[in-house]
């Protein structure tokens, strides 16, 4: 018989303020709950959805991350998602942190000693297919049904991450915001320069725009430099809309030759030799300095969202911070940018895949639920103190990655290959840097990663 949203709501309100926060670390007495009255509107959406069925024996589902489903120590309220595992199922998300450095090592220690670690983060896009090449992860088709009305719009997307005819990521939404350009409206305008968010809306947002912006800044001897971070390569890469490395029907591709990618690499040549690019040129050296950007003494600082995913990016970007998508390729079909997805991989091993697969059906719930997703969106409001147009702009991004996505597997499949492609020497950094044109790159490496994709396609 269907509880009360009242009886609910109370139980949430207790599971949340005694803390179902296992691993969090500090004082949990201090980390956000939600309050009285958005605790019973979430938990009224739990119990009227029909989409959420059956109950869980075993309650808690064990996570390794080196970030915390469970509210924090940064202030952020706890998600909406688990508010709904939590009233719904009476769940519990334990939480192992572990250096993202570290992370595949402690997790197969953790699988070796039997610990029973549940699910992991496939956000990172590098689960998939090394874990499942390594046996770390084991396939959701016994747990998930693709025709489920909550997970039957992102069976295209799970579809891509497919090995050896079995699938592997849950996935429970896309998103843009893998790598955007994050940049100071005080700095543009002190500039004369016109405003990135303006010309995107005037769809004026391309390579020249953004080459033309840095070419009238950057002056390394006056203190202005241009592109600063580790991931504007891999974020300018995505705008030519071909992967380095892809994935299609459980085999490896390699696109290392394709001409959309020469195109792509030599215009970032230009880049790199043109001294757009901050760092690890002359005296800037090879730390990032975010908070460049709020001082005005840097343009662009191509980055995932995460950076803005907290209280403090006032700190480094300063008070009149703004970010768009990555420039458009002006010769590529569509609008490519680098996607993100939201979703999870289910460990070998693990005791409670059930439990997961009802936490990932809360998640979707929270994703498509009308009201579940204005709770989720006001969080933006109070938990990192983003602007209507901030929060409007990451809407648009989600879009665009949902109409056209993209996904790179070169850092997915071994350590080998992440390691050749992801150089400043002669990997996808190397033109960026000014150091080799991709011609002198693929000539390099190209037999060798292609004989690394060709053992383990089989």
């Amino acid at each position: 018989m269907r509880k009360t949203g009242r009886m609910i709501a109370a139980l949430l309100i207790t599971a949340v303020s005694c803390g179902a926060l296992a691993g969090c670390g500090g004082d949990e007495s201090s980390y956000k709950s939600l309050d009285s009255a958005t605790a019973a509107e979430v938990a009224e959406i739990a119990s009227q959805s029909e989409l959420l069925t059956g109950e869980l024996e075993n309650k808690t589902i064990k996570w390794m991350a080196n970030w915390d489903i469970n509210p924090d120590a940064t202030g952020k309220n706890v998600p909406i998602e688990l508010a709904i595992f939590q009233s719904r199922y009476g769940g519990k998300v334990e939480f192992t942190n572990v250096d993202w450095n570290t992370r595949f090592d402690a997790l197969a220690n953790a699988i070796n000693g039997g610990t029973g670690i549940d699910f992991f983060p496939a956000s990172d896009l590098d689960t998939i297919p090394r874990g499942a090449i390594k046996e770390m992860f084991a396939p959701i088709d016994d747990y998930i049904d693709f025709e489920d009305p909550l997970f039957k719009d992102m069976k295209p997307i799970m579809d891509r991450f497919v090995w050896k005819d079995k699938h592997y990521v849950i996935v429970n939404s896309v998103s843009g915001d893998n790598c955007v350009v994050i940049y100071n409206r005080d700095t543009m305008e002190e500039n004369g320069l016109e405003d990135p968010a303006k010309l995107f809306a005037e769809g004026k947002w391309d390579w020249k725009a953004f080459q033309n912006h840095l070419k009238q800044f950057v002056d390394p001897e006056d203190g202005r430099w241009g592109i600063d971070g580790w991931w504007f390569e891999a974020g300018l890469s995505a705008t030519c809309g071909v992967p380095y490395i892809d994935l299609k029907d459980g085999k490896l591709i390699n696109n290392l030759k394709d001409p959309a990618i020469e195109r792509l690499q030599n215009w970032m040549y230009e880049l790199g030799t043109s001294k757009a690019v901050a760092i690890g040129v002359d005296e800037w050296g090879w730390e990032a300095k975010p908070n460049y950007i709020g001082e005005g003494k840097s343009l662009f600082y191509p980055c995932g969202c995460w950076a803005l995913y907290n209280n403090t990016w006032k700190n480094d970007f300063g008070e009149n911070a703004m970010f768009v998508p990555m420039p458009k390729d002006p010769d590529a079909s569509e609008y490519y940018i680098p996607c993100g997805l939201d979703g999870y991989v289910m460990v070998k091993g693990g005791q409670n895949p059930e439990g997961v697969a009802k936490f990932a059906a809360c998640k979707r719930l929270a994703t498509t639920n009308e009201r579940a997703k204005e709770l989720g969106t006001q969080q933006f409001y109070d938990d990192y103190g983003w602007t209507e147009e901030m929060v409007e702009m990451s809407k648009k991004l989600n879009e665009m990655a949902a109409a056209n996505p993209y996904y790179d597997f070169f850092k997915a499949v071994s350590t080998d290959i992440t390691d050749i492609l992801d150089s400043n020497e002669n990997g996808i950094r190397s033109a960026a840097k000014g150091n080799l044109k991709w011609s002198e790159v693929v000539g390099a490496i190209y037999s060798t990663i292609d004989a690394y994709l060709k053992q383990y396609n089989g």
